[in-house]
């Protein structure tokens, strides 16, 4: 049967909505995207060349990948890569997938590196390398040190630093601090596993193809954020500034948290969407003091 690409496209939009209850928007975009990455070409060619005849051997490629969306799985990781802060980065299931939510921490932490002067900055829980890596592409003088604790999400930050160039970020495996006794940094950020281990949407959507232990973190959500909190002022400067993303409904308890360790001006700042997603408090000494 003859499929021109507006049918395959159409096609594979009605099967999207009907398998994976898209609205009717983001389906198209889905199904458009999926027939750029085979055909290898923009938008605008797509649109441009709506009534070519697509080959066979497009069409089988076009199906393989639109049954792997079907049974929910990420584009992110059906293409291997995801835009994060203008950077290209490749994503695998060993790793978060990078969202635009996080791009308000980066945006966050870049307020407070100076451009020209060295900054120390802890990137815990780095997964892609993608806050590390976004930081470093826009404060190069910055020194930036980026942790985790799966050996497999740090090969594909480390293939993101060499592929992008960014090869001044230093990445190691350590659970939280545990790598970093006595190191102090002036920034300390992190994107950490925030939702509650029982909710539902773990067995939903995107979710359910990531690393769960990316993405949960006790009964509440919270366990990682304490064990990151508790420890903080060991590791940073004197006026040092400890970044948090967070869940949109725990901003008060992340306030509390930074509060009972010592922090202070802790300020939430919102997302795009106006979401309270990052929490962030400093270190009050201000020099450290020495007894002769």
């Amino acid at each position: 049967m003859t499929q021109t690409v507006r049918t395959a496209w159409a096609e594979a939009q009605q099967r999207l909505i009907k398998t994976l209850s898209l609205d009717t928007n983001e389906a198209k975009f889905e199904a458009q995207l999926l027939l750029q990455n085979v055909l290898n070409v923009n938008r605008a060619w797509l649109l441009a060349h709506e009534s070519d005849t697509l080959q066979d051997k497009i069409k089988t490629d076009y199906e393989a990948l639109l049954a792997r969306r079907l049974i929910g799985e990420p584009i992110a990781y059906i293409f291997g890569y995801r835009e994060f802060f203008g950077l290209n980065l490749i994503v695998t299931p060993d790793t978060l997938i990078p969202r635009p939510d996080t791009e308000s921490l980066v945006e966050t932490a870049l307020d407070k590196i100076p451009l020209e002067t060295p900054f120390t900055v802890l990137d815990l829980g780095t997964g892609t390398g993608a806050v590390a890596l976004a930081i470093a592409q826009n404060r190069p003088e910055a020194q930036v040190t980026a942790i985790d604790a799966s050996s497999g999400a740090l090969d594909i930050a480390k293939r993101n630093s060499n592929q992008l160039d960014l090869t001044q970020v230093d990445f190691r495996l350590s659970n939280w601090f545990s790598a970093l006794e006595g190191e102090r940094f002036n920034l300390i950020v992190s994107n950490p596993p925030y939702i509650e281990q029982q909710d539902t949407h773990l067995t939903q959507g995107d979710l359910r193809f990531e690393p769960m232990s990316a993405l949960a973190s006790g009964t509440d959500g919270l366990d990682d954020i304490r064990q990151i909190v508790d420890n903080c002022l060991l590791h940073l400067h004197p006026q040092g500034w400890l970044m948090l993303e967070h869940g949109y409904n725990q901003a008060h308890l992340v306030t509390d948290l930074m509060a009972q360790s010592g922090l202070i001006d802790i300020t939430t700042i919102k997302d795009l969407g106006g979401n309270d997603r990052v929490t962030i408090g400093k270190n009050p000494l201000i020099v450290s003091t020495h007894w002769d």
